[in-house]
């Protein structure tokens, strides 16, 4: 920690200014003889050194968040999501898939890149006076800034409960930088505090050139994940502490219902600003269910995004998710869990004998967001430039009767599992041909919000009242669902498991699955168990169906939270090393 609040000012300056993306609000500019006062002094320069702040937002939820040695994934391959590109790699995804992670080895971008980000929050903030910026424009990018101090804050908390608070201080080498972890709550309020004065001083939305950036409905939308998280089981009763010297650090030592009101609260005022909705298609595509959901993230704006990552036109997931032989180069695939996860288009679970899931048949009647989420066996994919469309036959190997010659996007071949992500790839662009998507990454959308709403309210009341069937049918019927409506009646627990499943299919590779699991507590039950991959054999017009073990996940009670890296309490020694570490 002492090394990161110490990154000298001057590679700090450099690497703001220089290195910006090139999209909007982040365009690059190059400059020289930098120092503290020629930085603030200039308003082009002072505006880059912000916008490179924005630049590690979405880094947590990052695909390709965990790299090296070839290979990349993200949380998806650390959960019950996907397998990870490489069984004997020793990267973050396989270090959390076999329980393997400990303070020695865990990866530690979830520490070091926030307080690199703080520590030029407060560089930003220290020379605001001197920034030849507007009274108004003052204010805007003081609050745009401390916003995005309070966003890293909040990475750090997901992560691993309470860190030390360093305020507004920018520590040099003659200061003694204090080390000690604040508690939950210190940690929860002081984000809900920035939160609050950024949302009063922005607008409830950004457009135009200033897409992108935080606006009032990003505010108060980071305070519904917050407090969310805060009433959430992980994080009352003291958590995993076991009591003691963490109990009040780890989570709050204490419960209290009236948390999820909080929760509830802060996302109806997202939905209260009527600002964000749920983005539908019904022309595009007309004879596609529920195709707004997939449309969303192959569009620059929609009223969903209410963050994103901001990026130039790409090829980011198709070159890492899609399959070989349209260029892709391997990402994480999904398992055979994952696909069932999806119910039918009727609404019901395929576990349901009313639902008509035929195991000889999978992918036909299914939750829409299936095929728009996962590539499987026979997925069409349109030939790049026109209208037309080839099945993409992922499995046809040497157990194909008549046999065949294997293809490079198969079972055992492309994919360990039999299928490959397909969520948020733009069906229009081909990695290893001509085209770009002009897609941003989401980092908040809208129906995150809803269903943050949905949870804490049901689980405030004795059971759900109208407005939670509202925010969870509202999303099942954009995803195509018919009847999207839920059964009368249910109980708390019946809507919980109806309000969980939703979450799982409806944010699946976005960066929720991994954190969902371990604040309801049940990561025990999702994570140590076998997974499971699909092959199928052909013969003739025949189907064989076989369902093959992938891969054992472990799951240990310490790994509900981040280790703190062990140089960090090698420099530190007063920070308090997490619970069963």
């Amino acid at each position: 920690m002492r090394k990161l609040l110490l990154l000298p000012l001057t590679t700090l300056l450099v690497v703001a200014i220089v290195s910006c993306n090139k999209n909007g609000f982040l365009d690059q500019t190059v400059t020289s003889s930098l120092n503290e006062q020629t930085v603030f002094a200039d308003s082009t320069n002072s505006i880059a050194f912000l916008s490179q702040i924005y630049s590690d937002i979405g880094f947590t939820q990052d695909p390709r968040r965990f790299g090296g040695g070839g290979y990349a994934a993200g949380l998806d391959a650390s959960s019950d999501e996907a397998e990870g590109p490489n069984a004997s790699s020793t990267n973050g995804f396989i270090q959390f898939a076999t329980a393997s992670v400990n303070p020695t080895v865990v990866p530690d971008d979830a520490w070091g890149i926030p307080y690199k980000n703080i520590r030029a929050v407060n560089i930003f903030l220290r020379n605001l006076y001197r920034m030849p910026f507007s009274a108004s424009q003052k204010t805007a990018t003081e609050s745009e800034a401390r916003f995005l101090r309070a966003w890293y804050y909040a990475m750090m908390l997901q992560h691993y409960g309470g860190v030390p608070l360093i305020g507004d201080t920018v520590y040099t080498a003659e200061n003694t930088i204090p080390a000690i972890r604040n508690t939950y709550a210190e940690c929860v309020n002081y984000i809900l505090a920035e939160c609050d004065f950024a949302a009063s001083n922005l607008p409830n939305i950004q457009s135009g050139s200033q897409f992108g950036r935080i606006s009032r409905a990003g505010c108060l939308a980071l305070k519904s994940r917050v407090l969310l998280f805060a009433a959430s089981p992980l994080f009352n009763n003291g958590g995993t502490s076991g009591g003691g010297a963490l109990a009040s650090i780890v989570a709050y030592p204490d419960a209290d219902n009236n948390r999820w009101k909080l929760a509830a609260d802060a996302a109806a005022a997202v939905i209260g600003l009527n600002a964000h909705s749920l983005y539908y298609d019904s022309t595009t595509h007309p004879a596609e269910k529920g195709f707004g959901f997939q449309r969303q993230f192959m569009e620059r704006f929609t009223s969903e995004q209410i963050i994103s990552r901001m990026m130039n036109n790409n090829k980011y997931l198709e070159s890492f998710w899609d399959v070989p032989s349209r260029g892709g180069s391997g990402g994480p695939f999904p398992y055979q869990e994952t696909v069932d996860a999806f119910g039918m288009a009727n609404g019901l679970a395929i576990t349901d004998p009313a639902s008509g899931y035929d195991a000889q048949n999978p992918y036909s009647n299914r939750d829409p967001r299936l095929d728009y989420t996962i590539i499987h066996d026979s997925t069409l994919r349109p030939i790049f430039g026109t209208n037309a469309a080839s099945p993409v036959l992922l499995y046809t190997n040497l157990a194909t009767t008549p046999p065949t010659s294997a293809s490079g996007d198969a079972v055992f071949r492309g994919t360990p599992t039999g299928f490959y992500i397909y969520k948020m790839v733009d069906r229009e662009i081909i990695n290893n041909s001509l085209g770009e998507s002009k897609r941003q990454l989401p980092l908040i959308r809208y129906a995150e919000i809803l269903l943050n709403y949905a949870e804490a309210q049901n689980e405030f009341l004795p059971g759900p009242d109208a407005s939670v069937y509202s925010a969870v049918e509202s999303i099942r019927r954009r995803a195509g669902l018919r009847p999207y409506e839920l059964p009368a009646g249910l109980s708390k627990e019946q809507m919980r498991d109806a309000i969980r499943r939703e979450r799982q299919v409806e944010l699946m590779y976005e960066g929720h699955r991994f954190f969902d699991v371990r604040r309801w507590m049940i990561a025990e039950q999702t994570q140590d168990q076998m997974m499971h991959g699909m092959e199928i054999r052909r013969n003739g017009a025949v189907k064989t169906y076989n369902i093959f073990n992938v891969r054992k996940h472990n799951f240990t009670r310490a790994m509900y939270l981040w280790p703190l890296p062990l140089k960090e309490i090698s420099k530190s020694p007063e920070l308090l090393q997490n619970p069963l570490y």
